[in-house]
């Protein structure tokens, strides 16, 4: 497995959940707008 180092405010570890053709993953209410990396 790789190693990335990534800067940051916070780190949170989800599960991708399926959706349609694609998926999506669940982040609090309050990153709405952020920049996020993925």
């Amino acid at each position: 497995m790789d190693r990335y180092e990534v800067e940051g405010h916070e780190v949170l570890k989800a599960e991708v959940k399926p959706t349609g053709n694609g998926a999506h993953i669940y982040v609090p209410k309050a990153w709405t707008g952020a920049t996020v990396k993925v």
